[in-house]
């Protein structure tokens, strides 16, 4: 059967082709069920034209016949799978039109619309973006939830764009489509934990930068909602997993996660399951892990110990001890030291002892009295207080000799700069000086760090006053302009903001025979 909108074409059969002027002219037009039934029914039997004219009437007339809602839907989703680009285009931009009554259906239709983004002709995906949007608009919530639907279980290629989607159109209108704001956004927070089963990291990273922008997780939210987002990250950091210092996949995520996380540990949420799988699986084997992700796991628990607990510090007291006399040599063994790893321990080592003084006691022989059993002050631990103290004189000499050469370099680097002649030339020598820089900030450190170590009774850092090498100092204000001195703090350059880990970190090596 054919039907036409000419009015003049005879019919071919059930007299369909007078079907649009009785609808158009019918003042009760859910009387006329025959006639929608048979623009319904044009769909597998029609033309090229007849099914184009369909993808028109479906929508138009829709609401007039809830009894026909389910075959005309059916029969408009038939027709965005047509091999005619026109019928296709005119059927996207009908679907939309189906919910404006019946918004019942958007949860259904988005999802068969987000299966469309993988068009290739730009007409149908510009069809698809606009029919999206528009549904967003009518009704966030259920397009939302239609949208990570095919996120969650979608086909690999439809899955990739709706995320695409998602992330380019969806999340820079929050402002608008989300709205009442909590609920749409705890709304969505939901559906992004759902998605979150499946991700590579770079889409983890996009959904968790979103989720940070969230107003429910801004910097005045509570802290169960901040322990919220760690908890994302310690589902994907795969915590729970028994871990295999040959799965370089998982340490990396894992340490790539722990970085995410050290901001919320800032704000207050628990380290504590990191930090604990971190001392139980992996400090142990920490030789076996690859070159290149130790010095970024020392970073990382350097930045995370000024927000352990007492209890998380106690335990892993004995590990970064041991890790320090590993890096910190009882003599000159003319071996290659990394200066950075000591002072990535040796930052830990003080916070984790300023929140549990008295478990150094035993770990380096010291006598710090705090009126508990754990004192131990009662046994001989003088063996462990000298060893200990004669690697801290060690290391002094070899970062005092490392600092001489350091400034020495600095002084052949500035006279380059004054006579290099090309912009190649001075980038490269820039380059110089900032390892240089760095490999000066990480010894004075280090010197700063270990001559309170020295006492019988030391005094542990527990604050920010140490600006740790990888992290750009904070520049003091002139003190003299305001009429006051610069505080410690501001001398050190302290800053409390994480910086991203540098894959160029400069290593310092010393040997014997440098010196």
């Amino acid at each position: 059967m054919q039907w036409r909108a000419t009015p003049a074409t005879p019919a071919t059969s059930t007299g369909s082709t007078t079907s649009t002027p009785r609808l158009s002219q019918a003042k009760d037009k859910s009387e006329h069920v025959s006639d929608y039934e048979a623009i319904i029914a044009a769909v597998k039997s029609g033309g090229t034209k007849a099914k184009q004219l369909a993808a028109q009437l479906i929508p138009k007339f829709f609401k007039f016949f809830p009894g026909l809602a389910s075959k005309a839907a059916s029969a408009l989703f038939d027709l965005v799978e047509e091999d005619e680009l026109g019928i296709r285009v005119q059927a996207i931009r009908g679907l939309p039109l189906l919910c404006k009554d019946m918004p019942e259906y958007v949860d259904k239709i988005v999802q068969v619309i987000g299966q469309l983004l993988i068009a290739e002709e730009n007409v149908e995906r510009d069809a698809v973006y606009k029919a999206l949007m528009s549904l967003l608009r009518q009704d966030a919530k259920a397009s939302l939830t239609g949208l990570f639907s095919q996120v969650e279980v979608g086909e690999e290629n439809v899955r990739d764009k709706v995320i695409c989607f998602v992330k380019d159109k969806v999340f820079p209108l929050k402002a608008e489509l989300l709205r009442p704001q909590e609920q749409m956004e705890r709304h969505i927070t939901d559906l992004i934990k759902k998605s979150l089963q499946d991700v590579t990291g770079a889409e983890f990273k996009m959904f968790m930068d979103f989720l940070k922008s969230l107003s429910i997780f801004g910097q005045g939210a509570p802290r169960e909602r901040v322990q919220e987002l760690t908890e994302m990250i310690e589902g994907q950091a795969d915590l729970d997993a028994q871990f295999n210092v040959e799965d370089v996949d998982h340490i990396d995520r894992l340490i790539s996660c722990l970085f995410m996380a050290l901001p919320f540990f800032m704000r207050g949420a628990s380290s504590s399951k990191f930090l604990n799988y971190i001392n139980k699986h992996i400090l142990p084997v920490f030789d076996k892990l690859p070159e290149g992700r130790k010095l970024d796991l020392l970073k990382s628990l350097a930045d995370a110990s000024p927000y352990t607990t007492p209890q998380d510090s106690r335990q892993l007291l004995p590990s970064v001890v041991q890790l320090l006399r590993k890096y910190m040599p009882g003599r000159k063994t003319g071996e290659e030291m990394n200066f950075t790893y000591v002072e990535c321990l040796l930052y830990a080592f003080h916070h984790f002892a300023h929140k549990t003084p008295n478990s150094t006691n035993s770990l380096c022989g010291y006598k710090i009295v705090t009126g508990q059993p754990s004192d131990r002050l009662g046994e001989d631990f003088s063996s462990n207080y000298k060893d200990f103290t004669e690697r801290l004189t060690n290391i002094e000499d070899l970062v005092k000799a490392a600092l001489k050469k350091l400034t020495q370099s600095m002084a052949e680097h500035n006279k380059a700069m004054g006579s290099a002649k090309t912009e190649e030339a001075m980038a490269s020598i820039k380059v110089k000086k900032q390892n240089t820089l760095t490999g000066q900030r990480t010894c004075n450190n280090i010197l700063a760090m270990t001559q309170p170590l020295h006492s019988k009774s030391p005094s542990f850092i527990g604050d920010t006053k140490i600006t740790l090498s990888w992290k750009e100092p904070v520049k003091a204000s002139n003190p003299a302009a305001q009429g006051g001195k610069r505080s410690a703090a501001a001398l050190n350059g302290s800053s409390t903001n994480p910086c991203p880990l540098k894959k160029d970190e400069v290593r310092l090596l010393v040997s014997k025979a440098s010196l």
